[in-house]
């Protein structure tokens, strides 16, 4: 599979961002679409609620190869014409460690709707994109992204050790299983997510083997590469190596956390990996992070890249999910020369440096973040900690401090959380309400490459296309 991988992988960039259609677009290009498979099932529920209006979602699912999963979840979901938008929606299932079928369902679903309709309508490859910290998910979503065809698996913000094994499992509709981390006392036997297809077939139901897929972690070190490849042979691909100035979660820097003058973490040799180890060890690999322009693309084949993953001009584009107010008054400011993302080291509960492009109206504002009041109702985000009876308990570090604090957790690590399941959400257009019947703001992410997305617009425009960029890095 890796052989047929394109040259150009374009990034999953945030909830609902690197969306269908976007991928679309990119794979019609000839190059690698993308989904982003974090929140599926939140942004499934949420459109049916609001009415489905172009009717993609229902028509995917007449594809779905479970049917009474597909009449569930309508049933339980969709709203014909829409909620009445003054109201909430109703929430979808939060995933637990233990058997939980009305969330697997949904989750499954919204991978395969997703990936289905990015393939839909030609030839080229699609493939999903997952963050290993989110990990109660990822059996359901990765099971549902290969029934639809995914055709890669690629998976940063962790170590991904168990992800061959379960693709493997899946291919063939067999029990899966992936070992959840769990913060606090060791137990005497690890918490293990399962999931079993056959929960969730018709009766008497045989499907075929489904195509396995590659393999692709995302990696920022020559250590870690070596490792999963020494470990896991014959399970990995291929490399994504991104570098500190790619967008979303960043790697830590290695040793001692140092700060710029402003708060930014400060990445150093050390962080720079080593593409020698990388040649040695014999697969191919995508340089990602700041390589979005001709002269980056051409530099990373020369240093034997098989290609680069690009993930901020895609985001930017009009095809992508990003609400379009937001992506036009980032392109501006960009033309202006007034682009800036801020990594900021206590944004994401996940404990990684997460990088913020800075924008009026959204929780990059100090003071907007101020008046937010805390709360945790999707979950995606949460840890799993011991609690001292032996059970487990679920905390976030961006949930009401006191309930955090309650949990077991540090003061010091719910210091400046942001919420980022809820505001990636509202990135999209499909925010949810405060208790206040307020919406929930907006907290874009992007990489420090926003300042040259002008390189795609024409005579000032602030919009621009997936051809345009495409293009332009391919002259």
């Amino acid at each position: 599979m890796n052989s047929t991988i394109p040259s150009i992988i374009q990034g999953g960039m945030g909830a609902g961002v690197s969306n269908w259609r976007l991928a679309k677009a990119v794979s019609r290009m000839g190059q690698l679409g993308v989904v982003a498979g974090t929140a599926l099932d939140q942004l499934l529920s949420r459109r049916l609620q609001d009415g489905d209006a172009d009717g993609c979602i229902r028509r995917a699912l007449e594809h779905f190869p479970f049917p009474r999963v597909a009449k569930r979840i309508l049933d339980a979901y969709f709203i014909p014409g829409g909620r009445d938008p003054s109201k909430p929606r109703k929430p979808g299932k939060m995933h637990t460690a233990g058997r939980n079928l009305p969330a697997q369902e949904l989750c499954i679903a919204a991978n395969f709707v997703e990936v289905f309709l990015a393939r839909e309508g030609h030839s080229g490859p699609v493939g999903i994109n997952f963050l290993e910290k989110i990990q109660m998910p990822h059996l359901a979503s990765l099971y549902g992204a290969m029934l639809a065809g995914a055709a890669v698996i690629i998976v940063g913000a962790g170590i991904p050790m168990e992800f061959p094994a379960a693709i493997q499992a899946l291919a063939n509709h067999q029990p899966a299983s992936y070992t959840l981390v769990v913060s606090g006392p060791k137990a005497a036997e690890p918490v293990v997510l399962t999931l079993d297809p056959a929960d969730f077939a018709e009766p008497g139901q045989t499907l075929p083997p489904l195509e396995k897929p590659a393999f692709l972690p995302i990696v920022s070190s020559a250590t870690l590469g070596t490792m999963m490849a020494r470990r896991l042979p014959g399970g990995v691909d291929g490399f994504v190596i991104e570098t500190a100035v790619a967008g979303g979660h960043n790697a830590p820097p290695r040793g001692q956390m140092q700060f710029t003058p402003d708060g930014q973490p400060v990445y150093g040799p050390r962080d720079v990996a080593d593409l020698d180890v990388f040649r040695k060890i014999g697969l191919p690999f995508w340089l990602g992070g700041g390589y979005g322009s001709r002269d980056k693309y051409r530099e990373a084949l020369a240093l034997g890249a098989a290609g680069i993953q690009m993930g901020t001009p895609f985001a930017l584009c009009v095809e992508s999910g990003l609400a379009p107010g937001l992506r036009r008054a980032l392109v501006a400011k960009a033309l202006a020369g007034k682009g800036r993302v801020f990594t900021d080291a206590l944004a994401s509960p996940t404990g990684f440096p997460f990088k913020v492009a800075e924008l009026e109206g959204t929780l990059s504002d100090p003071a907007e973040y101020a008046q937010r009041q805390r709360v945790c109702n999707l979950g995606f985000l949460r840890e799993a900690y011991r609690k001292a009876d032996g059970s487990l308990g679920y905390r976030c570090a961006a949930e009401p401090e006191a309930a955090w604090i309650a949990k077991g957790g540090k003061p010091e690590a719910a210091t400046r959380r942001k919420c980022l399941c809820n505001a990636l959400v509202a990135n999209i257009g499909l925010p949810g309400l405060q208790p206040d019947g307020s919406p929930e703001l907006p907290l874009v992410t992007l990489g420090d490459d926003l300042a040259g997305v002008g390189r795609f617009c024409a005579n000032g425009q602030t919009e621009y296309t997936v051809a345009d960029v495409i293009r332009t890095l391919l002259g």
